[in-house]
C-alpha cells in the first residue's frame, strides 16, 4: 500500500509539473500531457531505484527514451486518432508522422538529467515517511 500512495503522489506531482513546464514553454497543455509528465515521473523514480549502480547519462536516456515513447502514443492516440491536435512536430526536423522528433528527445534527456534525480529523491522520502508512519 505504502508504494501505491507513493506512485500516486508521484504521479501528482509529476503531472502538476510538466503541465506547468509545457504552459511556461508554449503558453498551454491539454490534461492528457498531465497524464503523460504523471506517468514519467513515476517511471523516472522507478529508473532512479532499479539501475542505482548505472552512470546518470544511461538513465536519462532510458528516460528520453520511454518519454518519447509515451509521446509517442498519446501523439497517435490525440493527434491522428482523435484529431485533437495537442502538438504537431511535423516542421521539426527529423520527425516521425509529427508526433515525435529528435529535437525534443534530446530535451527529454536534458530533462531527464534533472528530473529521473528529483523523482528518485521524493520516492525515497515517500516510502521512508510510510515506513515510518507503519512503525
Amino acid at each position: 500500500m505504502r508504494n501505491l500512495k507513493s506512485k500516486i503522489i508521484l504521479f501528482v506531482i509529476g503531472g502538476l509539473g510538466y503541465g506547468a513546464l509545457e504552459i511556461l514553454w508554449r503558453g498551454r497543455t491539454h490534461w492528457s500531457m498531465l497524464g503523460a509528465g504523471g506517468i514519467s515521473f513515476v517511471f523516472f523514480a522507478d529508473i532512479g531505484n532499479r539501475l542505482q549502480k548505472k552512470c546518470l547519462m544511461i538513465k536519462a536516456i532510458v528516460g528520453s527514451c520511454f518519454i518519447t515513447t509515451v509521446e509517442f502514443v498519446l501523439g497517435i492516440i490525440f493527434n491522428v486518432i482523435l484529431k485533437r491536435n495537442v502538438w504537431d512536430y511535423s516542421k521539426v526536423p527529423l520527425n516521425l508522422l509529427g508526433q515525435i522528433c529528435l529535437p525534443f528527445s534530446v530535451l527529454w534527456t536534458i530533462l531527464s538529467l534533472i528530473f529521473i534525480p528529483l523523482a528518485t529523491k521524493i520516492s525515497r522520502k515517500l516510502l521512508k515517511n510510510f515506513d515510518s508512519e507503519v512503525s
